[in-house]
């Protein structure tokens, strides 16, 4: 019985940190039930501590749905009860509650004889300053070629062959050009690296297939004038998410912003003195200052001042759902877009892709159309190299071509 008096007071203090973060009243009622259900459901049982198979089993036995784990989708009443379970759990691992997203698949385990050099590689990524984001999408796809070694019944790397390797890049073979690149770019770093590491005696990755994607090969879309004010004039300016989205939007579309540098931007990067916003680029890892516009600053003190939800988070915007944090590594505001899209009525062509980036390549029209300079447009765009600012400067062939381009600012 001590174990569960114990159980019930970490149930108290995460029920009360909730009530901090300013979950809903009607959510911590919620929450509360749960766990004076999950108590009675273990002194019925005889379970002295809570562990993951011990919530899995009450969330069955309440629920009738069997789960592998606190991961995957349920229905509504599954979730009501995998939700403030899972909550207790982190809770009790970490000391700690803060937003997180289910996953949709299981923690990646590598399989026994891989695991040493995988978790070497995750730590030269981190040490090589991957962005974190970077490091998921590479790893969804060294999972599934770790995945497929195991399948192969290849149980250590010294057993990889280029065989294996080209049975695996077969799964991609429908898949699109840049998708492939992709995949190629993952395989050739991580074999290259078992090579270095001498857990292979030949580099493999010099059996990888050379697959030139030309830079120019694919043209962003942009957005022409009009949609863009009709984009704008959907957000609803009078809800506090509303202005937090004007806001978000008006950086992407004044200043080019990356999503990723939206997430990350902190209050002292604001400096309202000199108009200014100064920041390190998530993806380039070089500082910009770029300028505090007129409409934007103001939007953005309509929301610090009458949107932004009470929280200590240092970042300028939060999600208005609690726990009113910071947004997660994977944000990419791909479906609030969306619905303004849809509220607005744009008419976008069903064979590309509209999300916040795209707004970024029309800046890039926009300033292409005042005669600015390619390296203005790759030092607002925030971009290493001009060839990179030239693929967004394909939307428009007739300014392209008038563009004023400095001989000397460019290094050949």
């Amino acid at each position: 019985m001590d174990e569960l008096h114990d159980l019930q007071t970490t149930m108290d203090a995460v029920l009360k940190l909730q009530r901090e973060q300013g979950y809903a009243q009607s959510t911590l009622k919620l929450h509360q039930g749960v766990y004076h259900g999950l108590l009675k459901f273990m002194q019925a049982n005889n379970y002295t501590s809570l562990n993951e198979i011990v919530g899995l089993e009450f969330v069955r036995n309440r629920t009738g749905t069997t789960m592998e784990g606190f991961y995957g989708r349920g229905d509504q009443k599954t979730n009501a009860y995998m939700k403030p379970v899972q909550n207790l759990l982190v809770y009790m691992k970490t000391g700690s509650l803060s937003y997180y997203m289910r996953s949709k698949l299981s923690d990646f385990q590598s399989p026994e004889g891989f695991e040493e050099e995988y978790l070497l590689f995750q730590d030269a990524c981190e040490e090589r300053h991957y962005a974190k984001a970077t490091i998921i999408s590479n790893n969804q796809v060294l999972h599934k070629f770790l995945n497929f070694l195991d399948e192969e019944n290849v149980s250590e790397s010294l057993g990889i062959t280029p065989s294996h390797v080209t049975k695996f890049l077969g799964r991609y073979s429908t898949a699109k050009p840049k998708y492939v690149a992709t995949v190629l770019y993952v395989m050739r770093n991580y074999l290259s690296f078992l090579y270095k590491q001498d857990f292979t005696k030949d580099d493999l990755s010099r059996s990888l297939p050379k697959v030139r994607i030309m830079r120019n090969a694919f043209i962003p879309y942009s957005w022409n004038t009009e949609d863009v004010k009709k984009l704008l004039g959907a957000v609803d300016r009078a809800d506090p998410k509303g202005k937090r989205d004007y806001a978000i939007l008006l950086m992407v579309v004044r200043l080019g912003l990356r999503v990723s540098d939206i997430r990350g931007l902190k209050l002292p990067s604001l400096n309202w003195n000199r108009k200014t916003i100064t920041l390190t680029m998530q993806k380039t890892k070089r500082p910009i200052e770029l300028p505090l516009l007129d409409d934007i600053g103001w939007a953005v003190i309509d929301y610090l001042k009458n949107g932004r939800p009470q929280t200590p988070s240092d970042r300028v915007f939060v999600r208005h759902r609690a726990p009113f944090d910071a947004f997660g590594e994977n944000e990419s505001f791909q479906r609030d877009l969306h619905r303004y899209m849809v509220k607005a009525r744009l008419d976008i062509p069903l064979d590309v892709h509209c999300g916040m980036h795209s707004l970024r390549s029309t800046l890039a029209r926009n300033m292409l159309k005042t005669n600015a300079s390619l390296p203005i447009i790759a030092e607002t765009l925030g971009h290493q190299n001009i060839n990179t600012t030239s693929i967004y400067l394909k939307i428009d062939i007739t300014g392209l071509r008038r563009c004023a381009l400095d001989p000397d600012e460019v290094a050949l």
